[in-house]
């Protein structure tokens, strides 16, 4: 079961925690806080409050608008997230959620002061390399069968029209996030940053997430799994593994 802390739709975590550093995490467009539902499970992630962002417009929220305006959505996770910045933290996010969580890393500097002890961007190209084929805009018929190459929607999704019906404006908005951003030069982040990355991921290359480099000053590393573009489920186990041992590096330094 996931469990909404402070009464706040924005995070849903399965474990709450009183003490120790909060992983939050950012999801893939379309995807929702169940993303992140077995993570806490993990013996390896047992002393790691995970914090999944429930964006609006998808699973306990699919009543709301969801928010395609990358500006407008980080001022509002800027502002609805802050009761969760009062303990260390690491961002992590994947694919557009590895955007989202990079801009806010960002915002959070300018309008807090503050940023995360560690940025994990995975399955995403360095902010300064977007240019995707636009998909937001796209006739129905056209949008869902793009959204078939990135192998992340289960195919018995996909073929429920009324369920897809209800998926597609979230969708929508989240490559929108990713279609319309443009990016603003701004010195690196002071936190290390950390790229995780899928061997047969055909649409992010190695290349791609090494070019995360320039976007921060206290240190860089590359982490390639087995797997497509979805490798954070089929290499799970190993992927929670290295993100743990991402975390208590900070966990132990603030001890």
């Amino acid at each position: 079961m996931l469990t909404v802390l402070r009464g706040s739709p924005w995070i849903v975590t399965p474990r709450p925690i009183d003490s120790g550093m909060r992983l939050l995490c950012f999801p893939y467009a379309g995807g929702g806080a169940s993303v992140f539902r077995s993570w806490a499970d993990s013996e390896c992630m047992q002393d790691i409050e995970v914090c999944a962002v429930q964006l609006p417009g998808r699973e306990a929220r699919i009543a709301e608008s969801p928010v395609g305006d990358m500006h407008r959505l980080v001022r509002l996770l800027c502002r609805e997230l802050e009761p969760w910045l009062d303990r260390p933290f690491v961002f992590f996010g994947h694919s557009v959620g590895a955007l989202v969580s990079f801009e806010l890393a960002r915002e959070l500097r300018r309008s807090r002061g503050i940023e995360p002890r560690h940025l994990v961007v995975s399955g995403c190209p360095a902010p300064h390399l977007q240019g995707f084929e636009r998909m937001c805009d796209l006739h129905d018929d056209d949008f869902l069968e793009r959204l078939c190459r990135f192998n992340g929607t289960p195919p018995d999704v996909l073929n429920h029209p009324e369920l897809m019906q209800l998926m597609l404006p979230a969708l929508r908005a989240d490559f929108s996030l990713r279609d319309r951003y443009v990016y603003q030069e701004k010195p690196p982040l002071t936190c290390p940053i950390t790229a995780f990355g899928g061997m047969n991921d055909t649409h992010v290359s190695a290349d791609d997430l090494r070019s995360w480099r320039q976007h921060a000053c206290e240190g860089f590393q590359l982490w390639l799994f087995q797997g497509n573009h979805f490798f954070i489920r089929s290499a799970q186990e190993l992927v929670l593994e290295t993100l743990s041992s991402v975390v208590f590096r900070h966990q132990r330094v603030t001890r």
